[in-house]
């Protein structure tokens, strides 16, 4: 295989350990657990990719900028406020 690096025995190895550590009765679960985890962090990155192509794909409207100098109180929009 690798040179220097993971032999089959090895595999074998860590594959005992961890069934000592977890017991048998406790794997199917573990993995049950880890496919779900899976399952939604493939879907949060798919849904995350295609929001980003949408937003990409979508032109983006400038939005109108107050260019003016006056505050709005002051460009005859709104009535004069009365002295009391």
């Amino acid at each position: 295989m690798l040179r220097n690096g993971l032999e089959p025995w090895h595999l074998l190895v860590v594959a005992i350990m961890v069934i000592l550590l977890f017991g048998s009765k406790k794997l199917p679960e573990a993995a049950r657990g880890l496919g779900k985890s899976m399952r939604i962090l493939k879907s949060e990155a798919k849904a995350m990719k295609e929001e980003s192509n949408l937003a990409e794909s979508v032109p983006v409207e400038p939005t109108a900028v107050h260019t003016s100098t006056e505050s709005p109180a002051t460009t005859g929009t709104e009535p004069p406020a009365t002295a009391h």
